[in-house]
């Protein structure tokens, strides 16, 4: 998937992106950059302190201003971009992702985006007239036309890209974490996913270039609760996807903030083989990435050169 959330357009495929990325979370910066062809690329991760980061789109994300700027210059200085733009990963609770129906749509990019922000003033609490917005059609017929929508409030991506800059660099493109998470599978095969950070769980079903699910859940503080939670969203999205392939998925690609291992024992699905989305590096990593996950970095990453 070519998902860019941008101010102007989507424009541009996974080789034009910056060959740098860095995953704001309110756990920390994780970097990684693609040192040339044929190298791994280097990852760094710096923490946040608590609190620097509450992610989400009705209030400003950013607390501390200064300490997220300095983890951004620190993680990046550590894996020696070869350039100043970046690819921005921000939190899945910072963007709204939508997978649109529709008979037509617009061959021109500000025609469609017109359309877009028509459609999306409804379906979103913020004002979308100046929003960021990016989209990709995922089929299109004769008939009908399969759009996916990514769209956040422009304070929100403002507040983001001030901090990149104030590191800095410049950010070349904009994905949030699950979809850019999913850039780094290399499957034309229908995949069910879960990315999990200790603020929410998305859910997304893919099947060669179509998405058929994008689901993200905020989880309660509770622990209890939160556990319920978890398990019943792997749940609806283990039946839906068994209710539009036909099958029931026998692997959940994984992406989070914990171990591989605990997700397991959370689903507690004895028929379902989690696995890694991303699998850690054995090489490039150049500090202690702890329980974070490369999958978004990793997808932002996937083609370029």
């Amino acid at each position: 998937m070519n998902s860019i959330l941008s101010k102007a357009k989507l424009g541009s495929q996974p080789g034009a992106r910056p060959p740098v990325a860095v995953e704001i979370a309110p756990e920390g910066v994780l970097a990684a950059a693609s040192p040339g062809p044929g190298h791994p690329p280097v990852y760094a991760f710096v923490p946040l302190p608590p609190g620097s980061l509450v992610p989400g789109i009705g209030e400003p994300n950013i607390r501390s201003a200064e300490a997220i700027a300095n983890a951004i210059r620190s993680a990046l200085g550590q894996v020696s971009p070869r350039t100043r733009s970046v690819t921005l990963v921000l939190p899945d609770t910072a963007v709204r992702v939508f997978v649109l129906d529709f008979d037509t749509l617009p061959s021109k990019d500000a025609e469609a985006i017109s359309v877009l922000r028509f459609r999306l003033r409804k379906m979103v609490p913020f004002e979308v007239e100046h929003a960021g917005l990016s989209y990709q059609v995922l089929t299109q017929n004769k008939t009908e036309c399969k759009v996916l929508a990514a769209v956040l409030p422009a304070p929100i991506l403002a507040e983001y890209e001030a901090a990149v800059r104030a590191a800095g660099y410049e950010p070349g493109a904009v994905l949030p974490s699950s979809l850019a998470a999913l850039e780094a599978l290399d499957s034309m095969e229908a995949v069910l996913a879960a990315n999990l950070s200790p603020l929410a769980l998305t859910t997304l079903i893919v099947n060669g270039n179509d998405l058929l699910l994008y689901r993200t859940l905020d989880l309660p503080e509770d622990p209890a609760l939160r556990l319920q939670e978890i398990q019943r969203g792997i749940a609806v999205a283990a039946a839906y996807y068994e209710d539009k392939l036909g099958a029931r998925p026998l692997k959940l690609h994984y992406a989070g903030s914990y171990e591989g291992v605990e997700f397991a024992r959370w689903v507690d699905d004895p028929e379902l083989t989690i696995v890694d989305l991303s699998p850690r590096p054995e090489t490039g990593a150049v500090t202690a990435l702890g329980h974070t996950s490369i999958a978004g970095v990793a997808g932002a990453l996937a083609g370029v050169r």
